[in-house]
């Protein structure tokens, strides 16, 4: 069965960059959308934007990341669950706690 499961990691590769791609293009939907609703602007400020304050740089960053790092998290385990289902190999490699 190891064999099957290094084959899987390596066929997973192509189908996790896309799901990655697909999750950074939602995350940047959602952060977008977040950002209007609590500061009702079109654009967050980023760390170059010279008339804008620390705290708001920060704070645009902090919620930026949190949204990515959630959507990326759902998309990769969505993902990996949807190959467990078919074809009854989890497809990442070992870290322990999974046969």
């Amino acid at each position: 069965m190891a064999k099957k499961k290094n084959k899987l990691s390596l066929a997973y590769q192509p189908v996790g960059f896309v799901l990655g791609w697909a999750g950074g293009t939602l995350a940047g939907m959602a952060f977008r959308a977040t950002w209007k609703a609590i500061r009702h602007e079109d654009d967050a400020p980023d760390a170059l934007d010279a008339d804008r304050r620390w705290g708001e740089i920060l704070f645009a960053a902090a919620v930026q990341g949190a949204i990515f790092a959630v959507v990326r998290s759902a998309v990769d385990r969505a993902g990996a669950k949807a190959i467990e289902r078919s074809t009854g190999v989890w497809p990442a490699k070992e870290r322990g706690g999974r046969d």
